[in-house]
């Protein structure tokens, strides 16, 4: 089972982000962080690094229920979506499946909130 969804897209680099962080709002899904991975490695290690970008999403509803199982699952938010320019005017966008994270949790009360957040990351990715 892989532990993530992805697409490949015809697109720059900020449009990529632009089209993820629109196709996550209309599943419901707000963005709560956000780590350009490229500006850090530079302004932290002096290296260059590709346009990389981290954006946290989360829907609120789903957080709430999922924390209310499981008080420490907050470890585990939000639901990491990552935009990466891989060359030729092409960027990759992929989403963690909570799915496969959730494996490593015992706890059978967060199956539903993970399925509906899975289909929800998948529709982004699909619509993408």
């Amino acid at each position: 089972m892989s532990y993530y969804f992805s697409k490949t897209i015809e697109s720059s680099f900020q449009e990529a982000i632009d089209r993820a962080v629109e196709a996550l709002k209309t599943e419901g899904l707000g963005i709560v962080t956000e780590i350009d991975v490229t500006a850090t490695f530079k302004n932290k290690l002096d290296l260059d690094f590709r346009n990389y970008r981290i954006l946290g999403a989360c829907s609120p509803r789903h957080a709430f229920i999922a924390l209310g199982h499981e008080p420490q699952i907050g470890t585990m938010l939000p639901c990491n979506v990552i935009v990466q320019e891989i060359g030729n005017g092409k960027c990759e966008i992929a989403a963690i499946d909570p799915i496969a994270s959730m494996m490593a949790v015992q706890n059978q009360n967060l199956s539903e909130v993970a399925s509906e957040v899975q289909v929800k990351l998948k529709n982004v990715i699909n619509s993408l």
